[in-house]
């Protein structure tokens, strides 16, 4: 296990340029799975170089950031944690960028990008089968629920998976890929040291005071997700696929996507167990470049349910800061 970064307590904001992204930062069911093969993906090449447009935050603008988040924990009685960064330039903007969270189902969009990267496509369309227990015991699975008899390939699982947050896909693609600790060591050959993964569902969405297994922070998934969607990590192909699943999260409308400004395109993967509410997201502005934000919450009450409204009145915050 990695040591973990310690708790940041306290909000704060930070706006910096970085000349790259780093990773600063579900117990299986019985259908048989393989080893995950070598990666076949072929990368993208690489943009031609250009020159980035000036920073389009400054001072005022994340003084104003930091007021805001910091009134909606007051309000909800919770802690936010934000980073977004701008994927040509490297302008970030980050509210307790580096305190740990429970990630909860946002896990599921890095499980399916590393089931494509690690998958060759004429093993994909293996069906797979479980039983009614498996789902039972997982949890919310409103796919996986109605194919008991039948099954499903892995790729209609890891779809799954990421569209509709089914827990039973996300661990039967975990076994296919090398469970949760094969999970955690890609994140880790793609930069992010942080993220710990360590259980399926629906164990991973109870965090233990203390613990950081199943936690990250919003500095550490900002910067892989920008991995996993630059076109280095996956091939062209199979980065159109990924951003097809997430454009098509059905669980994201309340969030990212209510929080972005008018016209702006998002593409998600959210999560939420009890007090704890996510959402990672591509958003890209009309005419603009992409964004990746991740927006992490939890009411600091453990008894207290989540509210959508707080991802995406923090989301809408942030993204003002970008709205030039």
């Amino acid at each position: 296990m990695r040591r973990a970064l310690p708790l940041v307590v306290g909000g704060t904001v930070a706006v910096l340029v970085l000349a790259g992204c780093s990773g600063g930062g579900s117990g299986g069911p019985t259908a048989s799975a393989t080893s995950s093969a070598p990666s076949t993906s072929t990368p993208t090449s690489t943009p031609a170089t250009r020159t980035p447009p000036p920073p389009r935050t400054d001072a005022a603008t994340t003084a104003t950031v930091r007021r805001a988040l910091a009134g909606l924990e007051r309000e909800y009685d919770a802690t936010v944690g934000v980073v977004a960064t701008d994927t040509v330039t490297g302008e970030t903007v980050a509210y307790n960028g580096d305190r740990r969270f429970g990630y909860a189902s946002t896990i599921k969009a890095f499980a399916a990008a590393q089931f494509l990267r690690s998958v060759p496509a004429d093993a994909r369309n293996e069906v797979v089968r479980w039983t009614a227990a498996d789902v039972a015991a997982a949890g919310y699975s409103p796919v996986t629920e109605q194919h008991v008899a039948d099954g499903l390939s892995y790729e209609q699982l890891a779809e799954a998976a990421v569209r509709m947050s089914d827990n039973t896909a996300l661990n039967l693609v975990l076994t296919r890929i090398g469970g949760p600790s094969g999970l955690d060591a890609a994140l880790t050959e793609l930069g992010d040291t942080t993220t710990e993964v360590v259980h399926g569902e629906p164990d991973l969405n109870t965090i233990e005071p203390g613990s950081t297994e199943d936690t990250t922070t919003p500095a550490a998934f900002t910067a892989a997700l920008a991995t996993v969607l630059d076109g280095s990590t996956l091939d062209r192909a199979d980065t159109a696929l990924l951003v097809d699943w997430m454009g098509g999260n059905a669980t994201g409308d309340a969030l990212i996507r209510a929080g972005a400004p008018d016209g702006w395109v998002v593409v998600d993967k959210s999560g939420g167990a009890g007090p704890i509410r996510n959402d990672v997201a591509r958003v890209t502005p009309p005419g603009g470049d992409p964004l990746v934000l991740s927006v992490l919450t939890t009411r600091n009450d453990p008894d207290a349910a989540y509210d959508d409204a707080l991802v995406a009145r923090s989301a809408s915050a942030v993204l003002g800061a970008f709205d030039r």
